[in-house]
């Protein structure tokens, strides 16, 4: 199957994200082309390292590229001052030099703390995004949003910086355990609730097949990307309607934070619920009608994905406290709350001044 291109047209630092199955083989020659006799430093998990690093590294090595690797622990703890610490010195004791490339083999982590490391190291070297989730490959591999997660919430410490390449090979997503696929569709599922109602109704029709692997499963990605190029190519660092990407995001981050950026709740999980949260909100503030809301939920339970905050095992935080971590929120201007709402499927929109006491009592009647 050949691949398909999607370019991001940012002024003077376009990039391209290839998307099609088998590409981690043409890493090395991909990279060659773009920066010939570069060294590199691979930032990867435990989990990818065991079924990709070979053949990153024997890509790499096949066409002339020298690498090294830094290999972390696996799932969101990582993304810590500590961990971005200890990567960043581990890349400069490589002597890894400003012509050089990092490059980041694996999920939304991954890509997260190798891309914010790589912004910092040396005051910023290029590096190249190979996604390894379907999380990764819709969403937080391309766009620049680099960053680590603080006590106070998830992604606070960061920076914009954009890779020069994004490689999303999508058969690496076969050995992608269910869970971690699902949590991901999460993602896929967001761009067609944002702007984009024909978009859901393929996948509610197609689903099954982007989860099994067919040609189904390159066509969402590619869709999914041209659309958040799109939006990052007019607006970059989040000043206007990138802020949309963030559908669900204001609830799910803090039921993220809430269980304690753990395995017990996956990025992708919680935004399902924050959408699902955005969507019932939305309704009772009289913008949205019950039918869409409800459609939104069906379909994400379908998949074998949880929607409401009481499916979260353990014990979560109270009301309060979820308010204090919404508070936190990088929407949040001058302390007025950003919400991303919406008037039905695909009819997302930025809701400037949210009333927190409106949203304490939604959030009060949740089950």
């Amino acid at each position: 199957m050949s691949a398909t291109t999607v370019r991001v047209d940012l002024a003077g630092r376009p990039y391209d994200i290839v998307i099609g199955r088998g590409l981690l083989a043409e890493l090395g020659l991909r990279i060659a082309a773009l920066r010939p006799g570069a060294n590199t430093v691979i930032v990867t998990d435990e989990n990818v390292a065991a079924r990709h690093l070979d053949t990153a590294k024997a890509s790499l090595a096949g066409a002339g590229i020298t690498s090294s690797e830094i290999i972390i622990a696996p799932g969101e703890k990582s993304k810590s001052i500590d961990v971005f610490a200890s990567v960043c010195d581990q890349i400069l004791a490589t002597r890894i030099g400003r012509n050089d490339l990092v490059i980041a083999l694996g999920g939304g982590v991954v890509g997260d703390l190798a891309g914010f490391a790589a912004a910092a190291v040396r005051r910023g070297l290029d590096y190249v995004q190979v996604p390894t989730t379907l999380l990764a490959q819709v969403d937080s591999s391309v766009g620049g949003k680099t960053g680590i997660n603080s006590q106070y919430g998830k992604n606070l410490i960061g920076a914009f910086h954009q890779p020069i390449l994004v490689l999303a090979d999508t058969a690496v997503l076969d050995t992608l355990p269910e869970r971690e696929f699902q949590a991901g569709y999460a993602e896929v599922a967001k761009y067609g609730l944002i702007d984009d109602a024909k978009f859901f109704n393929w996948l509610e029709a197609n689903w099954r097949h982007v989860f099994d692997g067919g040609p189904e499963r390159e066509e969402a990605v590619a869709i999914c990307c041209r659309a958040k190029a799109a939006i990052v190519a007019r607006d970059e660092k989040e000043t206007g309607d990138r802020a949309l990407l963030n559908l669900g995001h204001t609830f799910g981050h803090a039921l993220e934070a809430g269980a304690g950026f753990s395995s017990r709740l996956l990025h992708g999980e919680a935004v399902a619920i924050g959408m699902v949260q955005a969507f019932d909100y939305s309704v009772e503030q009289g913008l949205a009608n019950g039918q869409d809301a409800e459609r939104v939920r069906r379909h994400l339970k379908s998949v074998g994905l949880r929607t409401r905050p009481s499916e979260i095992e353990g014990d979560m935080p109270d009301v309060d406290e979820l308010m204090a971590l919404i508070a936190q929120d990088k929407k949040v201007q001058r302390g007025k709350l950003t919400f991303i709402l919406t008037r039905g499927i695909g009819e997302s929109f930025i809701a400037k001044d949210v009333d927190p006491a409106k949203v304490h009592a939604f959030l009060s009647q949740q089950g």
